[in-house]
């Protein structure tokens, strides 16, 4: 299969695509620096930041304190893929609440997770994304040129 740029990949292209599928896979670096992946459920804000919940004591959550570099594959099922790269924290104060109702609006039956002082909110700023089309014999391939 051979594929082609079709021209860049546009923040309300992205979420729209997101809000879509609200699942992925996460990547985030152990402490030896091997990757360590998790499957999650995922929302996304209108600035285009990635956002989830996760255990303070979660090796994710360690991970990203300690580096916040993540990778991230959404979709792919249906013959569509959006991988990302980008920098990952725990946002405070309005922007933790701001992530949180992000998360809260895409996953109404989490809401009452938000408030476990044991779960941190998790935001994703998303540095560089392509989005892949394979469903047809010349895959179509948009991706951003900078930070989203």
């Amino acid at each position: 299969m051979t594929g082609h740029l079709e021209g860049p990949l546009d923040r309300d292209s992205m979420v729209a695509f997101l809000s879509a599928h609200g699942d992925g896979v996460l990547s985030t670096l152990g402490p030896d620096g091997s990757p360590q992946s998790a499957y999650l459920t995922l929302a996304v804000t209108d600035r285009g930041e990635l956002v989830f919940d996760a255990r303070e004591v979660s090796r994710k959550v360690a991970n990203l304190r300690r580096d916040g570099r993540v990778a991230v594959v959404v979709g792919g099922r249906d013959g569509v893929t959006l991988q990302a790269e980008g920098l990952a924290d725990i946002p405070a104060g309005d922007e933790r609440q701001r992530c949180a109702d992000a998360y809260q609006d895409a996953f109404p039956q989490f809401a009452s997770s938000l408030q476990d002082s044991a779960i941190v909110v998790v935001r994703v700023r998303i540095a560089w994304a392509r989005l892949g089309d394979f469903r047809s014999p010349t895959a179509v391939l948009r991706e951003t040129s900078g930070p989203i």
